[in-house]
């Protein structure tokens, strides 16, 4: 038993104080943000981009995982982290609808979307927020690069130099092709009240109508260094060509519609539409539909032949020409092995 003149109970009480006054100045210099992990049969990623998030050294934050209606062992894998994550169940009404599900439930002025197969990097929220506390507050979204990983984790090394550095995106470089990845992006909470939610209409590039609506109304910042690990699988939305075509048109005749940017200003137009068919080239090809994927190709080329400014479109018509003879290649190579 302690005695009258033990001062342990005084130190530990003096301890907690100091540590509650602590917590309260983190809160008080630190915003809180809210880390939305939407998640739908990932229960073998979930665990990393979990601890990913734990790991940080940016307080206060929560988690709120959004379960769109797994059929694996998502609720269990969430479960084993106890109250240091929140989980929410829906019946399945794919990835914008559980994003959504995911910001009405936050608590904190500032949201980050992590996807539940990717994962940050050390410290990559205090980047962020140290970037907010710069900037202005018009500036509504700040995001990193990435770094790309196998299904494993494993670092997948890019021959292709990067060409655009970090700063400000406008919403006609978002327009014209993705600048980030989701898994990089916070957000302030007030966006969503001007600019409303992601279309649950969409099944895939809601990301990046999402971010022009946003950079339509607010400043948008780029980090110009990796902030996360995007892993690249088979079940990859990007992976599905059709899926994709369509939802990038849906989405550029959408922005055309809301005038964005002027439906008459044609040039442009024709700039956005070359890239799209350039990046649907790509998929289809990636798919083994090497016909297709040259007919768009070829359109990329006839809708904007010049040679643009590589910030703004990395693909002039000499690589695209080099492409299209490489898919040619390939595709005689693939009919000789029998591989297609």
């Amino acid at each position: 038993m302690a005695s009258s003149n033990d001062p342990r109970p005084f130190l530990l009480g003096q301890s907690m104080s100091i540590m509650a006054f602590a917590q309260q100045a983190s809160a008080r210099v630190n915003p809180g943000v809210s880390v939305v992990i939407p998640a739908y049969n990932y229960a073998r990623y979930l665990g990393a981009a979990l601890d990913s998030v734990l790991s940080q050294d940016y307080p206060p934050i929560e988690i709120v995982v959004v379960d769109d209606g797994s059929t694996d062992n998502t609720r269990e894998v969430v479960a084993a982290y106890g109250e240091r994550v929140r989980y929410l169940f829906q019946e399945n009404a794919g990835l914008p609808a559980a994003r959504n599900a995911g910001i009405k439930a936050a608590q904190y002025p500032f949201i980050a979307f992590l996807d539940a197969d990717d994962m940050w990097l050390p410290g990559m929220l205090r980047r962020i927020m140290e970037t907010y506390a710069q900037l202005s507050e018009e500036f509504g979204l700040i995001a990193g690069k990435r770094i790309l990983t196998d299904q494993e984790g494993k670092v997948i090394e890019s021959k292709r130099k990067e060409v655009s550095p970090g700063g400000e995106v406008t919403v006609r470089d978002l327009i014209f092709r993705s600048r980030f990845s989701p898994s990089s992006v916070v957000t302030r909470r007030a966006v969503f009240e001007n600019c409303g939610y992601f279309d649950t209409e969409l099944r895939s590039t809601e990301d990046r109508d999402m971010w022009i609506r946003i950079a339509a109304r607010w400043r948008v910042h780029l980090i110009g260094e990796p902030l996360i690990y995007v892993r690249t699988h088979a079940n990859n939305m990007s992976k599905n060509a059709d899926r994709m075509k369509r939802n990038m048109q849906t989405v550029m005749a959408k922005t055309r519609r809301n005038e964005i940017v002027s439906r008459w200003n044609v040039l442009f137009w024709l700039r956005v539409q070359s890239y799209l068919h350039y990046q649907t080239s790509l998929l289809l090809n990636y798919e083994g539909r090497v016909a297709e994927a040259v007919k768009d190709l070829i359109l990329s080329v006839a809708l904007w032949p010049f040679f643009l400014t590589p910030t703004r479109f990395n693909e002039p018509t000499l690589f695209r020409l080099r492409r299209l003879a490489h898919y040619f290649l390939d595709g005689a190579e693939k009919r000789e092995t029998g591989r297609v």
